[in-house]
């Protein structure tokens, strides 16, 4: 293996991995299981690459960030797996690999001679992890599907935002982020499972299956006869008060749930009299008149700055907190503390700053080894690791089956 990738102690240390993901979703699954030891190739058409490498602005040094914040963790190759050539290259990694991870439309794979079937037979401990927009099968089986199609197929902006105005979206791809956590969850299964059996299975998951299966209680509200809940702005959906109110020099969030806190608010607030005030007697009478409520508390709240009532809301143990722009949430002391933010050597831009990894594991932790990779970066490296020798790639190069790399596009450009 190339530098960077000592994971012996890593949880998924020894398992390899074949990334044929683009845009979002599938890269953001082989991400994952990246970080967590596993050997990822990144399989990225010649001379082009994952679509998201185009995603931009902002470009560092060339570098988009949207390929940046979904591809660390992984070593480049470039393939091109629609020639007879690359595919067979392809299945010659498969025989090497644990796992595949590919988020074509449905079919696609197949019709390439490298589907699911075709590569069990030839590994039948293969992992193969198929992500879609809408599924594998069913009446909106072909429809492409990005991340904001499937937000509003799949009821989520019909609870964003403010009722009576526009649908809103949720303001990060959502659908594509929480599908590849998922996939890898699913893939993680089949993992443990194949411990069991000793073969392997295809992992599906699909971008609406993703987002319908987090509506969650809205869902379940709607099934059981409560009727399809409206958007609540920015107060919780169910109880309150718990939303978004006015200090004297901006805007916090409280979450005063459950009768204890509800009384330590009113105490808090100077506002013992709301305890005996019929109209927020249990939560179901605040939930009903939860704006005149929050008029009230934000009423209250003019007496301090929003840092003092953080100090004053959290010492009495009710949750609240300041809202931050993504620039303050990066250099909040927390966020700093708990290795959120990381910074490592980049080959074109020097240094990169990526986020961490959000679940540390006492005895095993994952980590963050390689930056996202320059297109085909590791394509010999990773080719003479399955045999290829370098006539073959010299003959694979002349024919566009494999790409140049980094030197070669340097060249080219020049």
């Amino acid at each position: 293996m190339g530098e960077g990738l000592q994971a012996e102690h890593m949880p998924l240390a020894g398992i390899r991995v074949l990334d044929l993901g683009r845009h979002l979703a599938g890269p953001t699954c082989a991400m994952w299981l990246g970080d967590l030891g596993a050997d990822v190739i990144k399989i990225e058409k010649p001379g082009e690459g994952d679509d998201g490498r185009a995603s931009g602005p902002p470009f560092f040094d060339g570098q988009s960030a949207f390929f940046l914040a979904a591809n660390r963790n992984k070593r480049s190759i470039e393939l091109d797996i629609k020639q007879p050539e690359g595919q067979e290259i392809f299945r010659r990694l498969a025989e090497t690999a644990d796992v595949v991870v590919e988020n074509f439309r449905p079919g696609v794979m197949d019709a390439l001679g490298i589907g699911y079937r075709a590569m069990a037979e030839r590994n039948p401990r293969i992992i193969y992890c198929s992500i879609s927009g809408f599924g594998a099968d069913g009446p909106y089986a072909d429809r492409p599907g990005l991340d904001q199609i499937i937000q509003g197929v799949s009821g989520l902006m019909s609870v964003t935002g403010f009722e009576g105005g526009e649908p809103v979206r949720v303001g990060i791809p959502i659908a594509d982020l929480l599908t590849g956590l998922l996939a890898a969850y699913g893939v993680l299964a089949a993992l443990q499972a194949r411990e069991r059996t000793g073969r392997g299975q295809h992992v599906q998951t699909s971008l609406l299956e993703g987002m319908v299966g987090m509506l969650s209680f809205q869902a379940v509200r709607y099934l059981n006869g409560a009727g399809a809940p409206p958007p609540a702005g920015n107060h919780h959906p169910l109880n309150a008060p718990y939303g978004v109110f006015r200090a004297r020099d901006g805007y916090l969030t409280i979450g005063a749930t459950g009768e204890k806190r509800w009384r330590k608010l009113c105490e808090v607030l100077g506002a013992e009299e709301w305890l005996d005030d019929p109209r927020f007697k249990t939560n179901g009478d605040r939930h009903r008149n939860r704006e005149l409520l929050a008029e009230l508390i934000s009423e209250r709240l003019q007496a301090h700055t929003i840092d003092e009532w953080e100090s004053i809301l959290n010492e009495a143990g009710i949750p609240c907190g300041p809202i931050y722009g993504i620039d303050q949430a990066m250099e909040h002391p927390q966020v700093r503390h708990r290795q959120m933010v990381v910074e490592l050597p980049h080959p074109a831009m020097g240094t990169v700053r990526l986020l961490g990894l959000p679940v540390k594991l006492s005895e095993t932790p994952g980590a963050i080894r390689l930056a996202p990779p320059l297109l085909g970066q590791h394509t010999d490296e990773v080719l003479r690791e399955i045999g290829v020798t370098g006539d073959e790639m010299r003959r694979l190069r002349e024919r566009g089956v494999i790409g140049c790399g980094p030197a070669g596009q340097a060249e080219a450009a020049g």
